[in-house]
């Protein structure tokens, strides 16, 4: 049923935004301030378990992480889940019908650095292990946030691996990095009716300019957990009247990194 939900408000009259939470307290104001539905950030759950960004979180404290803002939800959850935390496929499919199961109405999923063809198949995996449980699935690319190509032939990568992903049951694109309208535009066109989600970046364009150029879905990604961590830390120092020291993605995943 949220599942469904989800789908549908990706087919809405608007642009979806998506404020991302990353603990059951974090989730639980997002839906009180009117969000739709609620999408997690993986750096922001991550370090709310204590574990840097990056895939390292275990599987095990991503579901308890994810049955816990379930619980207090009434509107849809999406999952960031990485990279699936494993490069096994069958491994990533048992993961995500867990995450079905606890009541999780969509997923986000990456390719990270690894070749397409291993999305591909876990991709594959996730929907028979699913069976006929449904599940909104945001496939997910890099290749422009990580700079593996530019230009045209970065927009060309992203359309390929769109349409590879389509085919092995991804529902959504998400393309964080992505900021120019022409190139959400070429996007758009090359993955039909596949909705297309962009991250909160430095000079984005307006929501109404992305919606016009055929993005559905916007995401805030780390910002939201981000200021909220060094709002905490800003705080204490004021508390004990000592000298606040700057809190950064890198300088913050450090702390954690153990």
């Amino acid at each position: 049923m949220k599942a469904q939900r989800l789908r549908e408000l990706h087919a809405g009259p608007s642009l979806l935004v998506l404020p991302n939470a990353w603990d059951a307290g974090s989730a639980a104001v997002i839906q009180q301030a009117g969000a739709p539905a609620v999408a997690t950030t993986s750096a922001g759950v991550a370090w709310s378990c204590g574990w840097p960004d990056g895939d390292r979180l275990p599987a095990s404290e991503m579901l308890a992480a994810a049955i816990r803002i379930v619980r207090v939800l009434d509107v849809p959850l999406t999952v960031d889940i990485e990279e699936g935390c494993s490069d096994h496929p069958d491994e990533v499919g048992e993961f995500v019908a867990s995450l079905a199961e606890a009541g999780v109405a969509g997923i986000n999923i990456e390719d990270g650095t690894k070749q397409p063809s291993l999305l591909v198949a876990k991709l594959n995996a996730i929907r028979a292990a699913l069976g006929t449980r449904d599940l909104f699935i945001n496939t997910r690319t890099d290749v422009i946030l990580r700079g593996m190509t530019s230009g045209d032939a970065a927009v060309d990568e992203v359309v390929a691996r769109a349409k590879a992903y389509r085919d092995a049951g991804g529902d959504g694109m998400f393309v964080p990095g992505i900021a120019s309208t022409d190139d959400i535009g070429r996007v758009v066109a090359g993955i039909g009716d596949m909705p297309l989600n962009v991250m909160l970046v430095p000079n984005l364009p307006s929501r109404e300019a992305l919606f016009a150029a055929g993005a559905r879905r916007l995401s805030a990604g780390i910002a939201l957990s981000l200021e909220a961590y060094a709002t905490a830390g800003r705080m204490a120092a004021e508390f004990m009247g000592v000298e606040a020291k700057s809190v950064t993605y890198g300088g913050f995943n450090a702390m954690l990194d153990r």
